[in-house]
Order: C-alpha cells, then sequence, then structure tokens
C-alpha cells in the first residue's frame, strides 16, 4: 500500500496528481470503447475484453424508462391489469403449449402508460402441488408486456411490479451518481495509535493523500483516506461504514411498500388455466423438488448420499454469504465437524471435515466490496488469487457467488470483477480440466425503500444477465437461484429459506456426481 502523492509528467505537462485522481479521470485503464463518466476506479482490461464489456452492455442495456414528473403519472399495479390471451389456433391447453398473457400498465389516473421499462416479474404457480415456474417478461416499449410461459400443469399466473419504470431511472441514476452512498471503513493501528479512515472503490476526489490497496495481482482497485498520523502499511480492519440516501425530491414515493413495490398486478379475468394431462418436464418446482432444464438429471441428497457423492473430494465454497449457506447445509447435512470454531462465521476462513471419508469443504468470502461487520484485513482474499493457489482435479469441486456486493455500484466493475474472475478459471482448467466449477447467480429478495435503494433486484436482475453473458460458453455449470427463488412460493429473501437452498445444493452435488443412484 503506498500514499500516492507527488508530481507526473504527461504529455509535457507537469501535473501534480494522485494515482487515484488519475483512475478518476480514466487515464491508467487501458483503451477501452466504454467511456466512463464516474469517479470510481476500473480495474485495467485488455482491449478485446473492452470490446467483450461494450457488447455485453449493449445486450443487457435496460429500455429507456422516464423522470418522474409527477406521482400521478407513475406506473400504478392498482390500475393495471394483465389477461390470459387464447390459445392460438383454439382448443384445450395441453402440456407443452406455451402460454401467453398480457399486461397492460396505467398510471395514478388509471391512463395507459405509453413508454416501457417496469420491472415486472411474473410466475406461474399450483399451491396444491407445490409447484412453480417462472415466465419471461416482454417489454414491447409502449407500456404493454408479454409474459410467456411453458405450461408444465394447470396453475395460477402471478404478475409482479417490482419496479415502476419511472423507479428505474432513479436506481440507473444512484450507480451513476452516487456509487459511494455505501461507505466503507478501515482501521489503522500502530501500538496504543488507532485511526479509522473512509474506503471504496468509488472515493470522492479530495487533496487528502490516498492509501493505493490496488491488488498486485488481480489489479482489483480498492483506496482508503489515509489517516493523519499512521502510514497505509498499519491498516488492519475492514467494514462496512455508512448508508447515504441521495434522493430527491418525491423519488422517494417511488418505493413505497404495498402500493408500487414488489405489488401482484391484478387479471381482468380469469388467472387460472387448466390443462388436459400432468407431467414431470424439467425446469420447475413440483412437489417441492427442482426440476432442471434440459436433460440434467437432478438427484435428492440425505446425509448417506451426500457422504457417497463427496467422499475423497475437496469443495471449496468462495463468494458472498449466499454461497456461505452452501456451507453451513454441507456440514450440517452432511454430518462433517467444523474446525477452527473461533474463525469468524460471517467472513471465514472456514473448514469441515468428515475425517473417515476424506472430505473437506471450505468456505471463504470474496475481496472488497464487503458490506460485513469487521474483518481482520489479512483475511481479505480475492477469488481469483484464490483459484491460482487450487491445484484441482476429479477430486476437486469449486463454487463462486458474487453479486450481493457489488449493486450500488456501476456495472462495469462488476463485470471487470468476473472477467479477473473468468482469468483465473480458465488457468484453473488448463491445469486441471476435470475440475468442477459451479457458479451461482443472484435472487430476487425483500424489497424496501432502503434495500432498493443500495440492493434492489433490479441491480442483481442486471448483475445476472451480466454474469450468464461473462461466463457463456465456458466449462462451468449455474445455479439459477434466480430462476429457483422467483419460482418457489416462499417469500423473497437475500438468503433463501431452507427449501430452496436443499434444492440448490442437491443441483449443486448433482453435477458433482452426475451418475449417482437414488
Amino acid at each position: 500500500a503506498v500514499a500516492s502523492v507527488g508530481p507526473w509528467n504527461l504529455l509535457g505537462f507537469r501535473l501534480n496528481i494522485t494515482l487515484l485522481q488519475l483512475c478518476w479521470l480514466g487515464l491508467i485503464v487501458k483503451t477501452s470503447p466504454t467511456v466512463h463518466q464516474s469517479f470510481c476506479a476500473f480495474q485495467p482490461i485488455s482491449p478485446e475484453e473492452a470490446l467483450e464489456e461494450e457488447n455485453i452492455l449493449k445486450s443487457i442495456a435496460w429500455p429507456k424508462t422516464s423522470s418522474i414528473t409527477s406521482l400521478k403519472n407513475s406506473s400504478n399495479p392498482t390500475c393495471s391489469k394483465f389477461t390470459i390471451l387464447p390459445k392460438m389456433g383454439g382448443g384445450q391447453w395441453c402440456i407443452g403449449d406455451q402460454l401467453e398473457v398480457s399486461i397492460i400498465m396505467k398510471d395514478y389516473n388509471c391512463h395507459p402508460k405509453t413508454s416501457g421499462g417496469d420491472f415486472l416479474v411474473a410466475k406461474l404457480k399450483n399451491r396444491d402441488l407445490q409447484a412453480g415456474v417462472s415466465g419471461q417478461v416482454i417489454d414491447h416499449l409502449n407500456g404493454s408486456y408479454t409474459a410467456v410461459f411453458i405450461l408444465v400443469w394447470e396453475g395460477q399466473a402471478d404478475v409482479i411490479l417490482v419496479h415502476s419504470s419511472e423507479a428505474v431511472t432513479v436506481l440507473k441514476r444512484l450507480n451513476r451518481e452516487n456509487p459511494d452512498r455505501v461507505s466503507f471503513k478501515s482501521v489503522f493501528r500502530l501500538g496504543s495509535v488507532a485511526e479509522s479512515t473512509v474506503c471504496n472503490i468509488c472515493l470522492q476526489p479530495t487533496v487528502q493523500p490516498v492509501c493505493n490497496f490496488t491488488d498486485v495481482r488481480t489489479g482489483e482497485p480498492w483506496f482508503c483516506l489515509k489517516p493523519k498520523n499512521l502510514s497505509c502499511d498499519t491498516r488492519i480492519q475492514h467494514s462496512k461504514g455508512d448508508y447515504l440516501f441521495p434522493l430527491k425530491t418525491q423519488e422517494d414515493k417511488l418505493f413505497m411498500v404495498k402500493i408500487n413495490l414488489k405489488v401482484p398486478v391484478q387479471s381482468s379475468g380469469s388467472s387460472s388455466v387448466t390443462v388436459n394431462s400432468m407431467f414431470r418436464p424439467s425446469g420447475f418446482y413440483y412437489k417441492g423438488v427442482w426440476e432442471s432444464l434440459g436433460t440434467k438429471q437432478i438427484y435428492q441428497f440425505d446425509t448417506a448420499s451426500i457422504i457417497q457423492c463427496l467422499r475423497r473430494k475437496m469443495v471449496h465454497l468462495y463468494g458472498d454469504s449466499t454461497v456461505r449457506q452452501w456451507f453451513d447445509y454441507l456440514t450440517k447435512i452432511g454430518g462433517l465437524e467444523e474446525f477452527n470454531p473461533q474463525t469468524q462465521k460471517t467472513t471465514g476462513p472456514r473448514l469441515s471435515l468428515d475425517l473417515k471419508n476424506r472430505i473437506l469443504v471450505t468456505y471463504d468470502c470474496h475481496g472488497p466490496p464487503l458490506q460485513y461487520t469487521p474483518i481482520a484485513t489479512s483475511q481479505l482474499h480475492y477469488i481469483a488469487n484464490e483459484l491460482d493457489s487450487i491445484m484441482g482435479g476429479s477430486n476437486t469441486v469449486v463454487a463462486l457467488s458474487v453479486w450481493a456486493h457489488f449493486g450500488n455500484f456501476p456495472l462495469e466493475i462488476y463485470i471487470r470483477r468476473l472477467l479477473s474472475i473468468r482469468r483465473a478459471v480458465l488457468r484453473l482448467l488448463t491445469r486441471a480440466p476435470d475440475t468442477l466449477v459451479v457458479i451461482r447467480g443472484g435472487n430476487p429478495r425483500a424489497l424496501s425503500l432502503s434495500i432498493s435503494i443500495f440492493n434492489s433486484d433490479w441491480y442483481s436482475l442486471q448483475c445476472n444477465k451480466a454474469l450468464k453473458a461473462v461466463f457463456q460458453g465456458m466449462n462451468v455449470h449455474l445455479v439459477d437461484a434466480w430462476e429457483m427463488t422467483l419460482a418457489h412460493s416462499l417469500p423473497h429473501d437475500i438468503h433463501p429459506p431452507p427449501p430452496i437452498i436443499t434444492n440448490m445444493v442437491n443441483v449443486l452435488l448433482s453435477y458433482t456426481c452426475p451418475k449417482m443412484q437414488n
């Protein structure tokens, strides 16, 4: 870590500028088609990756949304309606048919909206069968939408307005103008002297000296304001800081629980559809059990079969607390013994063993940004570096989950973190092609005004799209936590409840042991 001060000679001009300020100006990032209008520091990437980043951003770009002029002009789920469209060609619905639902959004005057950009989700459910499947919502950019389902049983359609288009406009602005609305702190200590300063990827420009903690190997940027009386190398602790609410007049009215935040849209007729046969295709819940898309067989694992599957294997879990749930599940249900219980439970490192069956399961959190309670800086490790330390092989399983702490930043920061991890995954698979790599996507969560401002489902959805694009075509497997949470009948939670975790771990173990016999 160094305090960045001193003169730079740039294009014949002698400037007194910090390394961090160069990052703010975009002058130390390799050539990129993307122009960053931000005071954030962006990890350098190659020209090829910069072009890929630009294409990803274009492919997941949200439709243009309008600003709030009056709350009465914003989307109102109470006035809005959806209708199940008749079967194309007529006749009775059959398993495998495509069901279409027309959604017409209206404002608080009950006038039809004329532009798109609302964040809607849809699912088909049958509580008696403990069944659910999510639908795809198509935005026609004129205030109307179509939700498309593949019929796998008879059930009831649900359409939820997560955010109005006007609320999405606010979320876009916050990430563009206020990426530092979640701050972080570090403690610096030498003997009896201790100081705390603000840290971030996105630090507002300042004349105060800055400590540069950019990771040497990955190039991941991280900066802290330099303490007044201590050097940068006395940093010992990282933690979450303050939360700012930089909302403008009336914007808070766009995030009201039970009014316009995750509120059902009512049907204009029957919301149920009846089909003439029942069977179990993949891609949905049936009797509470997740059936994967495609031809993949998902097995159900109890303690004995978990031990059978993981015998003589090492399972390394890296990421946020949503993959830590997998560690807790495998330790408890797999009958493993956790060692070093003094280690901080939230951040790790954690390790569980079954010595008899030679099973090892580990968990480590990813490097900053991390909205966690205090953690020793010695325990902050970037996933790419951790992957480089793994030998790999047919007895090694790696599972990654990186999404929950990136919502309030420009999407480029998240994409570049994923690109860094992808490079490490490629190196791992090159030296040990038989290594199993599984990636967990993000999931919907319960929302309030404050959670929406920092970690909205809209941010998670955009991160999810970017994650799928970055790892598309690679020899890795995806656990689609978004679909598995959305399709379930249980309430959304950043940490999905046990029945959903059970199904997620069953998917992980089914990839690990594809020929398992139940």
